[in-house]
């Protein structure tokens, strides 16, 4: 991927890519789903099924076995508003594999716009990816601890207002996920973006590291949101605010917040 900013496909491009057989569309709704029409050529990767065990080695097999090495073009959908395919875009992004975008919309809106959908599950020679872990986008617990006292450091929740107004980690700011799109698509235009990221006071050449509740989808859609202005040094806590209350690690509550702030854009 040339423009590292480049992070959605648009539909005219993704449905000329399908046409020269030029790309690999990952699917990752649930698979009854999947089975009952999709984007034609499409793999179903539910996000459950990478979820039970996303370990980079197991990673590595169903990235080889859905026919995908260092080369191949990679565009993912979800019908989630973009967040669950995001984690599985991160995911391939943290293995090693550069050249994976987003579907700029949603597979419910692919066929509002009455596009080419089949229920046919497509044959897919098994290739080789090497592995090439990509650890400056992963946020620990541990390194997140340490990193957050940190000047230089930006750390974003994902979450619903609410759920930041009751409790969130300490020196979080608060994004939540439904600022991040438009109308029809799943993220902003780059210059709307920009301005919504700089409002929040997040520019510049800081570490920014984005969170959710549990397992990386709401916050994986904002990693995506980061990096479609150019913000260079983007990280996702992956396993969010759910670890980080396990741990029992130190949380703070919004006092005198306003309920009602839910901070419309």
């Amino acid at each position: 991927m040339t423009d590292s900013s480049n992070v959605t496909t648009d539909v005219d491009s993704l449905r000329s890519e399908i046409r020269d057989k030029s790309v690999r569309v990952i699917d990752v709704r649930r698979e009854a789903d999947y089975k009952q029409d999709h984007i034609p050529s499409a793999v179903n990767l539910p996000l459950a099924n990478l979820l039970s065990d996303d370990s980079p080695e197991r990673v590595l097999k169903l990235v080889n076995s859905m026919g995908i090495d260092d080369e191949t073009p990679v565009v993912v959908y979800d019908d989630t508003f973009g967040a669950l395919a995001s984690r599985v875009a991160w995911t391939l992004e943290y293995l090693g594999h550069s050249d994976v975008t987003l579907l700029e919309t949603t597979y419910g809106n692919w066929k509002s716009l009455g596009l080419e959908n089949d229920s046919e599950t497509p044959d897919i020679q098994a290739k080789e990816h090497s592995m090439n872990l990509q650890s400056d986008i992963l946020a620990t617990s541990d390194y997140l601890e340490t990193a957050k006292s940190r000047d230089d450091v930006i750390l974003i929740d994902n979450r619903e207002r609410l759920n930041f107004l009751e409790q969130h980690i300490p020196g979080a700011i608060s994004l939540p996920y439904r600022t991040l799109a438009s109308n029809d698509k799943i993220l902003r235009s780059k210059e709307d973006m920009k301005r919504l990221l700089e409002n929040r006071g997040v520019t510049g050449n800081s570490e920014i590291i984005t969170y959710c509740g549990s397992v990386g989808t709401l916050s994986g859609l904002a990693y995506y949101a980061l990096k479609s202005t150019g913000l260079p040094n983007a990280k996702l806590y992956v396993r969010s605010f759910k670890e980080w209350k396990n741990l029992e690690k130190p949380t703070e509550k919004q006092e005198d917040a306003n309920y009602w702030d839910l901070s419309a854009e």
